[in-house]
């Protein structure tokens, strides 16, 4: 069947495209992707308190048990188009063929799928690292000596551990700014809480802390990004900023089932493609397009806490 879009998609580029990673973005981590059959989709927001409400079980000689019934609010959404081209001239392409290592229309996918993730990055973390995003027993405002910049003042190790206890499912990862773990890793009352009272100085492991925890995983945000408007002089600074968030995720959840503190809705694959383009240079080139159709979504704000402004 002859393949009628308007950009068609091209296996070989859309190999390059999902073969992409980038170890300093932690975002399908954070919130997990999960697949949806279409754009639009419906998911659950379930009623934390039916939970955890104990129900009478008795069953009579010849009764039959007591019924419950799981409330769930549904809630409607829809994934978003994320994408960017990039045109390649003809002349890059000729001067590019039979070299071995060259292949400007695979560089070009590389590099847009690396913009294409770190504006997914940015919205992420965003959502997670927002205020609003959590209710108010869920959060705490850092500022001076509590911040844990302050060697002298602060404890990371009993703030975290009392936060962790406060969410109805106990959070089983950590998601911190590179800011943050630079301070955190060399605090006194963590280098002590792993190597022993007698330390004195020191820096301890991402496993070590997370174990020191217990939780299930560590992520550190170590990704730049440059918020100034294109033409204008470069402002860069830390994606995940200078706070410090702890969520329960389950892996398994998705979008009907399972409670999540937030996940990725994705329909399809990431895709890439190309298309001829007459008017790219004197002699036209092909348009690179790299895309993907996702939703971020915060299905369980409850099951998080968050510490902002963590260090100074």
């Amino acid at each position: 069947m002859a393949n009628n879009a308007p950009f068609p998609i091209q296996p070989e580029l859309t190999a390059i495209t999902m073969a992409y990673r980038n170890a300093d973005m932690i975002a399908d981590a954070v919130l997990p992707r999960v697949s949806v059959g279409k754009q639009e989709f419906k998911y659950q927001l379930l009623t934390q308190a039916e939970t955890f409400t104990v129900p009478d079980t008795r069953v009579g000689r010849k009764g039959k048990p007591n019924e419950v019934d799981f409330t769930q609010t549904e809630q409607t959404a829809s994934t978003q188009d994320y994408g960017l081209d990039d045109p390649v001239p003809q002349e890059d392409i000729d001067n590019a063929a039979g070299v071995v290592g060259q292949d400007p229309l695979g560089r070009a996918t590389e590099g847009i799928t690396q913009l294409v993730l770190l504006d997914r990055e940015v919205r992420v973390s965003t959502l997670v690292t927002t205020l609003a995003t959590y209710p108010a027993a869920n959060r705490t405002t850092l500022s001076g000596t509590s911040q844990w910049s302050d060697y002298a003042n602060s404890n990371p190790v009993d703030a975290i551990l009392t936060a962790l206890d406060v969410p109805l499912m106990r959070p089983n990862v950590l998601v911190m700014g590179q800011a943050v773990w630079t301070k955190v890793s060399q605090h006194p009352k963590v280098v002590q809480g792993i190597y022993g009272p007698a330390a004195t100085g020191g820096k301890v492991r991402i496993e070590q802390f997370a174990a020191l925890l217990e939780v299930d995983e560590l992520l550190i945000g170590k990704g730049w990004y440059n918020s100034a408007k294109r033409g204008q002089t470069a402002t860069y600074g830390r994606i995940w900023g200078k706070h410090c968030a702890m969520l329960y995720r389950d892996k398994n959840a998705d979008t009907s089932r399972g409670a999540t503190f937030g996940l990725t809705a994705q329909w399809g694959t990431r895709v890439a493609g190309a298309i001829p383009d007459q008017m790219i240079g004197m002699r036209g080139g092909q348009r690179v397009r790299v895309g993907e159709s996702v939703r971020e979504l915060i299905t369980a704000s409850d099951l998080g806490y968050f510490f902002q402004n963590a260090v100074a």
